[in-house]
């Protein structure tokens, strides 16, 4: 198997960013992402999702290491201040490492 070592950044945030984070990563030049629903708690109390403005996603971008520190500063620059997000980068790899590159 041919692993090739990149890096992962996932988001945690108001499901009412979503567009916004979308464009912003396409923006700064990320090739893709993967949006999930999430719930949990946090330092902002419960988000049970059980009505959309009470709603999180979950946003994972693999890409390389220069364009994960760029999405990463821009998000906690543009919204740390003042909606609910956790963002957090991990080591990973992939197989098909060209899916995730220009």
């Amino acid at each position: 198997m041919n692993n090739h070592k990149t890096k992962l950044l996932t988001v945690i945030t108001e499901a009412a960013l979503e567009s916004r984070l979308i464009n912003d990563i396409e923006q700064l030049g990320g090739l893709g992402y993967t949006i999930t629903n999430a719930r949990g708690k946090g330092s902002r109390g419960l988000r049970s999702g059980s009505w959309e403005a009470n709603a999180n996603i979950r946003i994972e971008v693999i890409c390389g290491p220069e364009l994960v520190n760029q999405l990463a500063e821009h998000l906690q620059r543009k919204y740390y201040d003042n909606y609910a997000m956790v963002t957090f980068t991990s080591d990973v790899e992939v197989l098909r490492p060209t899916k995730f590159s220009d």
